[in-house]
């Protein structure tokens, strides 16, 4: 089942309806996919990890010449508003700058360089596995723009649905050296034993914020998880695989194009329980009153 946007979105500094008439074809951004957007998971009314969306949709909208809005914590208060009239404090926002002004098709109106836009909905479940298959060519890591996540996502949304009609729930994108980058929204994990890997951003991967707290925050014991550059052929003899994302936390890959993956390692299961009480922590740290 798709999930749905709930009834209010914020757009700019209001909360309106979802119904609501507000953006234009003369923005630039609209119809041309120029601007930046992050999905953050909410629980319990926080915006999980909301600093390094920020920091990362920042780092994007400098590459790709999108203006932000300057005061992150307005930001963050008006999605905590939207988060409030809602009543979605377990549920799924994504958050969108679009791109206003430029090129050759802007309105003779435009006064605003870009506008923002969020909108939640529920938390999809994403059962207790993934079937992947393989998409070749589909990520050129030498890019100065590979890694950034913009809203022209209509390849990906291209593949993943050649990929689900032949019965596979995601891809894995092979940039031009057949190496492994990523999925279409979510990073990759082998592992062999205790040592875990995730392709390096030289391969063309999105650096989510999933793998990034793997990587720099979240540590189990006996278990180790650096960057390394993975082919096909190191997933498909991992003992255990799984993909990451905000909304699917480590979840297992049962099996990629024919092959099976054995699963039988302890790795993935000791970082989702660090992962677990690493977000818990954050959540509790960061609770506070609703805002009016």
């Amino acid at each position: 089942m798709k999930a749905l946007m709930h009834r209010f979105t914020l757009h700019n500094d209001d909360i309106r309806e979802a119904s609501d008439k507000l953006l234009s074809p003369g923005q630039v951004g609209l119809l041309s996919g120029w601007g930046v957007f992050s999905t953050i998971k909410v629980i319990d009314g926080v915006l999980f990890a909301f600093e390094r969306h920020w920091a990362r949709m920042s780092r994007d909208a400098a590459l790709m010449r999108v203006p932000l809005p300057a005061d992150a914590a307005r930001v963050e208060n008006n999605l905590l508003r939207l988060v409030e009239n809602n009543r979605a404090f377990l549920s799924t926002m994504r958050v969108v700058v679009v791109r206003n002004r430029g090129g050759m098709w802007e309105a003779p109106d435009q006064t605003r360089p870009s506008d923002l836009i969020a909108f939640t909905a529920d938390i999809k479940d994403w059962g207790d596995s993934v079937k992947l298959s393989y998409v070749p060519q589909a990520r050129h890591a030498a890019s100065i723009f590979a890694g950034t996540k913009i809203l022209a996502w209509a390849m990906n949304l291209t593949w993943l649905e050649e990929a689900q009609a032949q019965g596979f729930d995601e891809v894995v994108l092979l940039n031009e050296r057949d190496e492994v980058a990523e999925c279409t929204s979510a990073n990759i994990f082998a592992a062999k034993g205790s040592e875990v890997w995730t392709p390096p951003r030289s391969s063309g991967c999105l650096p989510g914020i999933t793998r990034e707290l793997l990587l720099t925050e979240v540590r189990a014991p006996g278990v180790r998880v650096t960057e390394k550059v993975l082919t096909p052929a190191d997933l498909e003899s991992a003992d255990e695989v799984f993909v990451t994302s905000t909304t699917r936390d480590l979840l297992p890959v049962a099996r990629i194009g024919q092959r099976s993956i054995p699963n039988t390692g302890h790795a993935r299961e000791a970082l989702q329980a660090a992962f677990s009480k690493y977000t818990n922590d954050y959540v509790t740290a960061h609770k506070r009153q609703p805002v009016k």
